[in-house]
């Protein structure tokens, strides 16, 4: 089981490896050497692209930044400690933004204040004025997007760790002197950096992973790179150093995310805390409070829900005949990988678990990267592996290779909720079942799965929605005249189809909701 352990961590890491050999070996070309053709493309990107590629994703990641930090923490630290009118619903409302995929909201998000959309056109029409409105489709368009899509991963987080707090704390420093903010912003805020660190990295792993939405607003980043140099111009090599400039970004936010998770344990040193008691708020404070999340709501949810409905009845009753083919497509692929990724994160946890190996612990643990390796730069690694190979044919007979890059992505979603799992599972119990003389594979079928059915149902739904909502890797791995929902819906956006794209893009979202809701109402049942 080890032995079998180990070759499958392998295989789900031959992707990286493609990669680096790709860069070392270079395009064949014949006329010039590897390293002659290594140093012209590494050249030419220096001279007329890098510098807007990294100086774009810089200023987007520091915009999503600190967007998503007001959003998350502004909203969490209200939610946590106040009471205000319709904080019952925010408290659970406010990640429902995290069902829309960022590529849907950019193109909602457009179509409402294009020069032809809703706004400008009561502006001209209904009120006579000529102001035009700042192009949508600018770096600021995509900071909005981004931020409203992915504030509820430092809500999420924050908001625990505000609960988690003890109340002590407020009140001490209250009667030490200091006001609410001052408390706040010297005693809790430092307190909870590490958590809210991790929210912050988890939503710019997936800003680095983006193409649609990015692609769309017609931003230079590396993923946008990475697709023009290798299905645009044919130019692999460089396609594949831009994947590996893109990759090592993402690594520092990975341990950066990693490094602060670890430090977690020690923003709480007294276990036995009491529930903070939140203060009523009135009048004015009371109303801030509320229009503040009733905002984020609004932009961040509402609005988008309002526009995509708005897009639907344009449409009316007539649906493409494709769309049940890219929906049988999506929903195919997207049970087969969650069957799959389920299985293998069963026998994984289940080989750490029984070996009690530090090896397949520490393996297991490595598999956690491939939630932040962007889809590009998956499909570039897989291509260049598959190319050295000689075997790139079979991308043209078979969704194998799209299945297998799915589950190197997201594999680590079900192997953390299975191991967590597993930890609710003890020894003793184990033992007992021994001396009551259970056999093994009886102990597992009779007491496991029965606890661990939750686990398992809960990696099932998170590895389905989020390999119905993969764009790049798709797009790049996936067989001829083969679409799904994610593709059709980039395509449709790419001919500027708005209305059309409202069918697969709502199929996306309504699937998306599906493990938020079972959040929210997790959330709403500890209230």
């Amino acid at each position: 089981m080890r032995t079998s352990s180990i070759l499958l961590a392998l295989a789900l890491s031959l992707p990286i490896v493609g990669l680096i050999l790709a860069a070392l070996m270079g395009q064949p070309s014949s006329s010039l050497s590897d390293g002659v053709v290594a140093e012209s493309t590494l050249s030419h990107l220096w001279n007329y692209v890098l510098t807007d590629y990294i100086v774009t994703t810089i200023l987007l990641c520091l915009g999503v930044g600190i967007g998503v930090f007001i959003l998350g923490v502004g909203n969490a630290w209200l939610v946590a400690n106040y009471q205000f009118p319709g904080k019952a619903i925010f408290e659970w409302a406010l990640i429902l933004p995290l069902a829309v995929p960022a590529y849907v909201m950019a193109y909602l998000f457009v179509d409402f204040l294009q020069h032809a959309g809703p706004v400008q056109t009561m502006l001209r029409e209904d009120l006579g004025l000529t102001w035009v409105l700042p192009d949508p489709r600018s770096l600021g368009g995509a900071m909005w997007t981004f931020s409203m899509c992915l504030y509820p991963y430092v809500y999420l987080v924050a908001r625990t760790s505000f609960l988690d707090r003890s109340a002590r704390f407020m009140e001490v420093a209250e009667t030490l002197g200091y006001s609410s903010v001052e408390a706040f912003m010297k005693l809790v805020l430092p307190m909870a950096r590490p958590a809210i660190f991790t929210g912050v990295a988890l939503a710019l792993m997936e800003v680095l992973a983006d193409f649609g939405a990015v692609s769309y607003f017609g931003l230079q980043t590396f993923a946008t790179g990475i697709f023009k140099a290798w299905l645009s111009f044919g130019d692999r090599s460089a396609a594949v150093h831009l994947s590996l400039m893109l990759l090592s970004f993402v690594l520092i936010i990975f341990y950066w995310e990693r490094h602060n998770r670890a430090r977690q344990r020690y923003a709480l040193t007294n276990t036995n805390t009491r529930p903070a008691i939140p203060k009523r708020l009135v009048g004015l404070y009371a109303l801030y409070a509320f229009l503040f999340c009733a905002f984020t709501l609004f932009f961040a949810f509402i609005l988008p829900m309002a526009v995509l409905f708005d897009l639907l009845s344009e449409q009316g009753l007539v649906i493409d005949p494709r769309y049940w083919t890219w929906l049988k497509n999506s929903l195919s692929l997207s049970a087969f990988t969650a069957i799959l990724a389920v299985l293998c994160a069963l026998f994984l946890a289940y080989a750490a678990r029984l070996s009690q190996s530090k090896t397949l612990q520490g393996v297991n643990r490595l598999l956690t990267v491939g939630y932040a390796l962007p889809g590009a730069v998956l499909g570039v690694g897989i291509l260049s592996l598959m190319g050295l190979l000689d075997i790139a044919w079979l991308m043209s007979v078979s969704v194998g290779v799209l299945v297998y890059a799915y589950l190197i992505r997201f594999l680590s979603a079900g192997l953390q909720s299975i191991e967590t799992g597993l930890t609710r599972i003890t020894p003793a119990m184990d033992g007992t079942a021994a001396l009551l003389g259970a056999k093994p594979m009886e102990m597992i079928w009779r007491i496991h799965l029965p606890l661990l059915r939750r686990s398992v149902l809960t990696a099932l739904l998170f590895v389905f929605v989020d390999v119905m909502k993969e764009l790049p890797a798709t797009l790049l791995l996936r067989p001829f005249n083969f679409d799904t929902l994610a593709v059709a819906t980039y395509q449709l956006a790419a001919d500027e189809r708005l209305a059309e794209l409202a069918l697969p893009a709502f199929s996306i979202v309504l699937v998306g909701l599906l493990p938020v809701i079972l959040l929210s109402r997790a959330i709403a049942q500890k209230q």
